[in-house]
C-alpha cells in the first residue's frame, strides 16, 4: 500500500493527541502514513488540501461545520449531526462519527454495555451520540437525560428524536426521561447501571468540578466519563471511592480513533494492543502537562 496521507482538523488545534494516538495505530495496522495536524480557520477555503489527503479526522469547531461539503454520509452521523472521522474517495469526502462506536468499544473491553438503565449527563454533541449509540444497542432501551439550567429545549428535542427513533423501529418498551440536575439530586429511588458524564465539568483547567454528587452515584453501578483531561475525573474518583466501575474518557479517544481505522482500511485491533495504548496515551498527556492530570 503506498504511504497514505491522514490528518486531524481543527481550530485551534495546539494540543491534540491524535498524531501520537493515530501514529500507533498506523504502526499496529502495518499501514504507512504521513499523520498531520492542520489548522483550518475556514473549512472553505481548506477543501482543496482535504481532497487530497486519503483521510482525516475532525475536531472542534468542524464537526458539524463539514456536512454541507460531504458527497455521502453514514446512518449514525445523520442521526448525530455530527461528524469526526472522513473518506476521501476519488475526491469525493465521505463523513462518519465514531463517537458512539468509540464509547460502546470502550466500555466493552472494560466489560460493560449500555444495557441497562443509562444516565446521560449533558445533552451535547457527545451525548446525542452516546444516547443514539445506546438506543441502537438495546432495543426498547432505557435512558434518562439529565440537563443544566436553561437547556431543557435542547434536552427535550434529543428526548423527541430517540423516541421517533425507537417508533420507527418497531420498539414498544423503550423509556426517556428527561430532568434537570436538581431533580436528579433530589430523586432518591431511581437506579441506573450506567451513568456517562458527556459535559465539559471536571475537564483541564477546572479539575476540581464534578457534575453530580455521591447522592447520584451511589445509585449507579458503573460510571463512564467523557473528558480524558485529566485522566482521572472527580467523577471517577468519587466513584472509585464508592466502589463503583469506572471508565475514564481516554479510553473512549483511543477506541474512537480506533474505529476510525474500521472505516478506513476494515481495520480490527486486539483488546490488548488498545488497552496498552491507552495506558501509554495516559502516560504522554501527563507529560504534556506536567503531570498535573
Amino acid at each position: 500500500m503506498k504511504t497514505q496521507k491522514a490528518a486531524v482538523i481543527g481550530h485551534p488545534i495546539g494540543h491534540t493527541m491524535s498524531p501520537f494516538i493515530q501514529e500507533r495505530l498506523f504502526k499496529l495496522s502495518g499501514i504507512p502514513m504521513e499523520y498531520r495536524v492542520m489548522d483550518v480557520p475556514e473549512l472553505a477555503a481548506a477543501l482543496p488540501e482535504l481532497r487530497e489527503l486519503d483521510c482525516f479526522n475532525i475536531t472542534i469547531p468542524h464537526k458539524t461545520g463539514i456536512i454541507p461539503y460531504l458527497s455521502d454520509m453514514c446512518e449514525s452521523a445523520r442521526l448525530c449531526g455530527s461528524v469526526n472521522t472522513v473518506k476521501v474517495v476519488g475526491g469525493r469526502l465521505c463523513g462518519y462519527t465514531t463517537d458512539g462506536a468509540g464509547a460502546a468499544v470502550s466500555l466493552a473491553i472494560h466489560g460493560l454495555d449500555f444495557h441497562r438503565r443509562v444516565l446521560i449527563l449533558g445533552n451535547g454533541g457527545a451525548a446525542r451520540a452516546i444516547a443514539f449509540q445506546a438506543a441502537v444497542n438495546r432495543p426498547d432501551f432505557d435512558i434518562s437525560i439529565a440537563h443544566r439550567e436553561g437547556s431543557y429545549d435542547k434536552a427535550m428535542a434529543l428526548a423527541g428524536e430517540l423516541a421517533d427513533f425507537a417508533r420507527a423501529r418497531g420498539d414498544k418498551k423503550f423509556r426517556v426521561t428527561v430532568m434537570s440536575y436538581r431533580e436528579l439530586e433530589d430523586d432518591r429511588d431511581s437506579k441506573y447501571g450506567l451513568v456517562v458524564n458527556t459535559t465539559s465539568v471536571g475537564m483541564y483547567p477546572n479539575t476540581n468540578a464534578c457534575q453530580v454528587s455521591g447522592k447520584v452515584v451511589e445509585r449507579c453501578e458503573a460510571v463512564f466519563d467523557a473528558v480524558f483531561n485529566p485522566g482521572e475525573t472527580e467523577l471517577i474518583k468519587l466513584a472509585k471511592s464508592l466502589g463503583k466501575k469506572t471508565v475514564p474518557g481516554m479510553g473512549m479517544l483511543v477506541c474512537q480513533a480506533a474505529y476510525s481505522h474500521k472505516i478506513w482500511y476494515d481495520t480490527e485491533f486486539k483488546n490488548e494492543d488498545i488497552l496498552q495504548l491507552i495506558a501509554d496515551a495516559q502516560r504522554e498527556l501527563a507529560v504534556r502537562f506536567g503531570g498535573g492530570v
